[in-house]
């Protein structure tokens, strides 16, 4: 995977927040012109991009910010968990209460609450900016969610 897209209000905002969950900036630009219209299938597109990329290196998570046309609201902003689409990003933690309360700081809420599944990790969703649901989880074990639940 090269990344995942989250359209955003306030870039600022959403920088900041996964900045708190270690993720570092990797880089901003400006997108406008008809190749940016070709590629995201909109007219007069012109968006700022901040590119985050997780301490690993593996992965990146990309926030837009949508100047022309506006950005619409797709569900409602607290959509539930079994809305049909794309409903988190799951991040590895060493500890989770710090991270939670870091995030805090950012305006996120727990959607439930911290639980444990069995010895294997402990495991949470936040709100965010924007109503970005993600999921912090704290592995307290070598053993694996596919060691429980068995390989298919």
């Amino acid at each position: 995977m090269d990344n995942v897209l989250i359209v955003v209000d306030h870039l600022e905002a959403a920088k900041a927040f996964f900045a708190e969950l270690g993720m570092e900036l990797e880089g901003e630009t400006t997108v406008e012109g008809r190749w940016v219209d070709r590629v995201v299938g909109l007219n007069d597109v012109r968006a700022d991009i901040a590119m985050m990329r997780t301490p690993d290196g593996h992965s990146r998570v990309e926030l837009t910010k949508f100047h022309t046309p506006p950005a619409v609201r797709a569900e409602p902003e607290s959509a539930p968990a079994n809305t049909l689409g794309i409903r988190r990003i799951m991040f590895a933690v060493d500890d989770i209460d710090d991270v939670v309360a870091r995030l805090r700081s950012h305006g996120a809420e727990l959607v439930g609450e911290i639980a444990q599944y069995e010895d294997i990790y402990r495991l949470c969703f936040l709100r965010g900016p924007e109503g970005i649901i993600i999921g912090l989880a704290e592995q307290l074990s070598n053993k694996s969610v596919t060691d429980v639940l068995g390989n298919p």
